[in-house]
């Protein structure tokens, strides 16, 4: 160490300047995330060597390879047919429209990341509420928080959940079996909340209704040899992903073999300097950002782990729930919940991950800590619709709606959000005591 420091105390301070700094959004935070890293190794709290095993490149290459997948397939519009497919289906009825688009939103972010999904469907939505001539506001609310619980049932659905997955050993069939059931139950209290609030109180006229349903939906597919293929990669990674114990292949190596393939086989058919514009492109959408905040973060919480930091913390927990696993559940499902209202929950989750771990030995042994995992995702991820710096889908929609004029503001949303999360919240630890305890 340098000037003969604890590593402990040096390590626990880049960690909090850290975080403090990407928490003020002062400064990009995938800058001062591997800064924070970068000051882990310069200050001998890690070698690089130490510093690489930190990374989880798991996380990181189903991230990339997702992020990929994504690219490729919106070019044949499919996104924009499904929405437009939903305002339809339920012939232009405002109150129809809100309850399938929040359907839509979140099967879609089940199997993308939030980020991605309302990027694609909030701009069809602003054009059908248009169309419609009715209030824009409670359809993009109604999207984020759909969107951050859609991806709360799914290993890929959102990054949480991926870091998750990825540190604990746990696969795609795991999360389906243990999340997806409560998810089905908190979006059904969601659609019925909605609809009380909004739903049954938003009326169209018929001309505007007319409008909605002379849109063409089937032009929206622009390139349908791209659909085709993009349908059919996808299916076959999601079959992977449940297949995959006995494949023996880890997520990421699934998604980025997958990604190139659909890559591959997206330029077959064209010539050499065309396919290179394709592919930089594609290269282009990938939300770098996020990775090298991943790599970053992933570097300064391997810090704090490694000086011993955080089994004194893990110690003091266990002390406080008294090795009680289900006191232990409920204070990470609440405290991930409203802690990830405030604070971004990628690097909450990432500081909760090895904490968690160290909590084994003394509640059982890792087979325990399943319900701790899942009590980590749902507070997490869900409590990330509590305000509107809560998820980064919520400030992409706020992001989106104040460049067309429409008020979405943190009071505004957090009025509306909050109660609508501590609702998901109680009905997730409801479920824990019932299936787990």
């Amino acid at each position: 160490m340098i000037f003969g420091l604890s590593p402990v105390w040096v390590a626990a301070v880049i960690l909090v300047v850290t975080y403090v700094l990407v928490i003020s959004d002062r400064f990009d935070r995938s800058i001062i995330a591997i800064l924070g890293g970068g000051t882990m190794i310069l200050s001998g709290v890690l070698t690089q060597d130490e510093a690489i095993k930190g990374v989880d490149f798991n996380t990181i290459a189903l991230l990339t390879g997702m992020m990929v997948l994504v690219s490729v397939a919106r070019r044949s519009g499919i996104f924009e047919y499904l929405a437009i497919w939903s305002a339809q289906l339920v012939k232009g009825s405002p109150a129809g429209v809100l309850c399938l688009l929040s359907l839509v939103t979140a099967v879609v972010s089940a199997l993308l990341d939030n980020v991605t999904t309302v990027l694609l469907i909030a701009p069809v939505t602003l054009s059908i509420t248009q169309r419609l001539r009715v209030p824009p506001f409670p359809f993009l609310i109604c999207e984020v928080l759909a969107s951050n619980i859609g991806g709360t049932a799914t290993l890929i659905g959102d990054p949480p959940n991926i870091m998750i997955g990825s540190a604990a050993g746990l696969t795609f069939n795991d999360f389906v079996l243990h999340l997806t059931p409560v998810i089905l139950v908190v979006m059904a209290c969601q659609v019925v909340a909605t609809h009380l609030l909004w739903g049954r109180s938003t009326e169209a006229t018929s001309a505007a209704r007319a409008e909605v349903m002379a849109l063409d939906a089937a032009s929206a597919i622009v390139d349908r040899r791209l659909l085709v293929q993009s349908v059919s990669v996808f299916v076959v990674i999601l079959l992977a992903f449940v297949f995959a114990r006995f494949i023996h292949l880890d997520p990421g190596t699934i998604a980025l073999g997958g990604a190139a393939t659909l890559m591959l086989v997206d330029n077959l058919a064209h010539h050499r300097e065309v396919q290179l514009q394709k592919v930089a492109g594609t290269y282009g959408d990938i939300d770098w950002i996020t990775i090298f905040f991943f790599v970053g973060l992933f570097v300064v919480v391997h810090g704090l782990e490694v000086t011993g930091a955080l089994g004194v913390i893990a110690g003091q927990l266990v002390a406080a729930v008294h090795g009680n696993l289900a006191l232990a559940a409920s204070v990470i499902l609440w405290a991930s919940a409203l802690l990830s209202a405030v604070v971004d929950n990628i690097p909450f989750v990432a500081a909760m991950i090895p904490l968690i771990k160290l909590l084994a030995p003394e509640l059982g042994g890792d087979e325990a800590l399943l319900p701790l995992w899942w009590s980590l995702s749902l507070g997490a991820c869900l409590g990330g619709n509590g305000t509107l710096i809560g998820a980064s889908a919520n400030l992409t929609v706020a992001g989106i709606a104040q460049r067309n004029g429409i008020r979405f503001d943190f009071l505004t949303y957090s009025k509306y959000a909050a109660p609508l999360t501590l609702m998901s919240v109680a009905i997730c630890q409801i479920y824990l005591w019932l299936r787990y305890f």
